[in-house]
């Protein structure tokens, strides 16, 4: 009975904490959208607020290193990190910039792509393979196709709208909704920012579950990746932007850079975290959610309508979600059937020739 109430409590503080990961991701587009509106630049919130969680996080290297079960820190270690960070910064940069020319609604749409477009790099890469013959294959293919097209749905055509919000108290005046028509040019530009985006949240995916094998301390790796963002977002705003956008004032724009520093470092510990003892897998289930939670925020605090392209679009890209998903996990149990299988037969083996 004990036993039975710790395993329960166990699924809900994992439950809980993917909830609150999600919300919390949803709700920083929602509030960089809005700062976007009174000027706030992208590579500076990226930059302060990823900063700010590096400093937070500060603490953790020297409380692991106390640590016996951990494994030293070794320079190879440092190097996959640093390549996680500058996944990470290609990643957050393309996101935001997207969700710029966009609305964080298409953004969580568009997120659910990421296990088709892994599925694809796979298969590149060979580390996946196709057999149509396997019903686990044709549903991860056919997921794909039907993530794909959902994603092109929603950024090519809007259609007529569905709701139509009041007017929010951060409004970026300076643009106005997408008309009825596929050829907005803003919209297709974020989405395909988007989609760029989630390329590279896919190989981060992978290289994270490959560092936390290795050394699986989630604030550590989870600050250096942060400092490691923090200074190529930078490094990359000072390039391409004048020094003007590192003057901050005190309004939504101070109020969305603080808030991302301290969600930061709690959406990756509970990302490296759940990855570390749940497996991708989980962490991928809980993104469809997104898209219902990105959908109610962005009309209470945008104003954003919502258009009949983007829940056509959300619908299939879940679906699509959803066929890829179930094609890993029926994988995944006939692997290990067949491991089971393998490790019973010398067993019958031996019991037959002891007879004899």
């Amino acid at each position: 009975m004990t036993g039975a109430i710790s395993l329960w409590c166990t699924e809900a503080m994992f439950l809980t904490a993917m909830l609150v990961s999600e919300t919390g991701i949803v709700g920083m587009n929602t509030l960089f959208k809005a700062a976007t509106s009174k000027g706030l630049n992208s590579y500076a919130f990226l930059g302060y607020s990823y900063l700010l969680a590096s400093l937070l996080l500060l603490p953790s290297p020297f409380l692991s290193n106390r640590s016996r079960s951990l494994p030293p820190l070794s320079f190879s270690i440092l190097c996959k990190i640093g390549l996680l960070g500058l996944l990470g910064s290609m990643y957050v940069i393309t996101g935001y910039i997207g969700i710029k020319y966009s609305n964080p609604t298409l953004a969580s749409a568009i997120s659910n792509i990421t296990p088709a477009l892994t599925f694809i790099l796979a298969v590149i890469f060979r580390m996946e393979k196709v057999s149509f013959k396997e019903r686990s294959s044709v549903a991860k293919v056919m997921g794909t196709i039907l993530s794909l097209v959902g994603a092109l749905v929603v950024v090519l055509y809007h259609g007529p709208r569905v709701f139509l919000a009041s007017s929010p108290p951060y409004k970026n005046h300076r643009r106005i909704s997408p008309p009825l028509s596929s050829s907005n040019s803003d919209w297709i530009i974020g989405g395909c920012l988007l989609t760029i985006k989630d390329i590279f949240v896919s190989a981060s995916f992978i290289l994270q579950a490959h560092i936390m094998t290795e050394y699986p301390a989630a604030f550590t790796v989870s600050f250096f990746y942060t400092l490691c963002v923090s200074i190529l977002t930078s490094l990359t705003g000072l390039a391409v932007e004048n020094s003007s956008i590192w003057i901050i004032r005190f309004d939504i724009t101070l109020i969305s850079i603080v808030t991302m520093g301290i969600f930061t470092p709690v959406y990756y510990v509970i990302h490296s975290w759940t990855v570390r003892y749940k497996g991708p897998l989980y962490l991928a289930i809980f993104k469809p959610l997104s898209i219902l939670i990105a959908v109610v925020m962005s009309a209470i605090f945008l104003g954003d309508s919502i258009y009949l392209g983007c829940l056509i679009g959300g619908v299939l890209i879940t679906l699509g979600f959803y066929a890829v998903m179930w094609g890993k996990a029926n994988e995944e149990n006939t692997r290990l059937l067949s491991l089971s299988e393998k490790e019973k037969t010398p067993l019958l083996l031996n019991q037959n020739d002891d007879q004899i």
